[in-house]
Parts: C-alpha cells; structure tokens; sequence
C-alpha cells in the first residue's frame, strides 16, 4: 500500500516542506487542480513523476475564477477519493489550503492577463476568469516555487495565459501541456462531466467527432469557412448551445483565414442543458 501523501494547509508548513525537499536536491513539478479528479489529473501526475524528482499536487477550489451565476458551491468535491488516488500515484505533497489562505483578509492584489487572455474566446463568455486564474497560479507558483507546472491542454487557452504569464513575470517555472484524455468514445475527460445526464452523456460525444471532421475536411484541401461551418452545424443539430466554434493559431490563439496560418487548433465551448463543455483538437 503507497504511503499518504504530506497534506498542508497553510503557506508556512508548504515552504518549509518545500525547503526540505530542496535541501536534497529535488526538482519539483506542480500539478495544480480543483479536485474531483479523474484519470486526465492522474495522467498530469505522472507526466510530472517523469519530469521531476518530486511531485506536489495542488487541490483548491478557486473562488476567484467563478462568476455569482456559476457552478462554485456547486463543483465536485470528492477529497477522500482524490487522495487515495495521489497515494497509489505516491504523490510527495498535497496543496490543499482553504480561502482564507489564499485570499487572507484584506487581500487587494491581482493579475490581470492580456495577450491570448484576450483572445475573443473564453473571455467572451466568462470575462472574469482568466484574472481569476492567472491570480491563483501566480500565488501557486510563488508558495510552491516548482520548476515544472503541468496542465492539460483541455483548457487550451488557460495553458496559453498560464505559459504568457510565468514567461512574462519572470517566474522561474517551466510550463508543460499534456494531451486531452478522452473516453474511449472520444468525450475528454472533466469533472464537469458528472453533471450530464445519460442521455447527454451520449450526445456529449459530438463535439469530438465535429472537430474531428472539420480537421479531416481542413486536411484534405477544404477552405477553412465551410469546413468550420459544417462542425458547427453538427453541434448545433445535436442541441448543443453553442458559445464558440473557431480555428485559432495554435501559439498565439489569433483569427486565421486558411490552412496555411499553422499551426491551427480547432477549439469549442458549448452548452448542453446546463453543462457547458470545452474541448480542442490540433489540426
């Protein structure tokens, strides 16, 4: 049986297990998370075990990211779970601290992200979040002061501002993506997904095959604008309410007019009853 991992709560304890690890010459490697983990988070894990020494795991709930009408009270919380599956991936630390160690009172400070946190994409829909993200993994990467960060590149536009900002500040920490984990019948992975319905869990199924057909189509010689279109039109068919359907340069996330702008990354957000889902493919 894999030992528990060290769980912290407060910023003192997180630094001095931090210095001890650093005192025997461990590169370190974060992984960041909200919790309810899934086999996707368990993949970022081990992609960090191949790149670092030591691996600390993150779990906080960021209420900063959240707009009033959003799913905070309501997101996923499976702790005791998600700590038996740190323990078999024999995880170092866990950062779990609650609000009030993140944001103390009298808290006043924040990132504000402009480059691709301005992209016209989820930023459309949900101004408020890349402040809010772009605030806690500053905080997160300063209290932790990994040399690796991972993240998964389902939340393609919140890997670009991350990998912007700790270039841009200077902060010391290497950025890495790791694929989309998916279903076997193509739904990447989320903790959102609980939320669907039988029935919805089926017809989550077509923002993948959209994509994926809109790819093919890009590939063998189609103009851009109908192959888009066409993948929006499967989605829309299925019910979905959709927020965005683009094909994006895969580094800077500008508009692209043709095939020739690559790297190209299709990227979709879209609504099913009340979940709203997120995916992109590279093309």
């Amino acid at each position: 049986m894999s030992p528990s991992p060290l769980i912290v709560r407060t910023v003192p304890t997180l630094r001095r297990a931090v210095d001890n690890l650093r005192k025997r010459k461990a590169t370190i490697a974060l992984v960041p998370t909200m919790g309810a983990l899934h086999d996707g988070h368990v993949s970022l894990v081990r992609l960090a075990k191949r790149r670092a020494s030591r691996v600390v795991v993150s779990i906080f709930v960021n209420p900063t990211q959240f707009a009033p009408t959003e799913d905070f009270g309501a997101y996923p919380r499976t702790w005791k779970a998600d700590i038996a599956k740190l323990a078999a991936e024999d995880v170092d630390i866990v950062w779990h601290p609650d609000v009030k160690a993140m944001y103390p009172d009298g808290f006043a400070t924040r990132i504000v992200p402009e480059g691709p946190a301005l992209a016209g994409l989820e930023d459309r829909f949900r101004p408020h979040f890349f402040g809010g993200v772009a605030t806690v993994v500053g905080k997160l990467f300063t209290q932790c002061r990994p040399d690796f960060a991972i993240f998964g590149e389902k939340d393609f536009q919140q890997l670009r501002v991350v990998t912007q900002m700790a270039r841009d500040l200077d902060l010391g920490v290497k950025v890495i993506g790791s694929r989309t984990v998916r279903e076997r019948d193509g739904l990447a992975m989320s903790s959102r997904n609980v939320y669907l319905s039988l029935e919805e869990r089926q017809t989550a199924t077509v923002l993948y095959r959209a994509m994926r057909e809109s790819a093919r189509r890009i590939k063998a010689g189609d103009a851009l604008a109908p192959a888009m279109a066409g993948g929006a039109e499967m989605i829309k068919a299925a019910g979905f309410a959709l927020d965005y359907y683009e094909a994006r340069h895969a580094e800077t996330l500008a508009p692209v007019s043709s095939r020739k702008d690559r790297p190209l990354r299709i990227l979709v957000a879209a609504k099913l009853s009340s979940t709203r889902l997120i995916d992109n493919i590279a093309v």
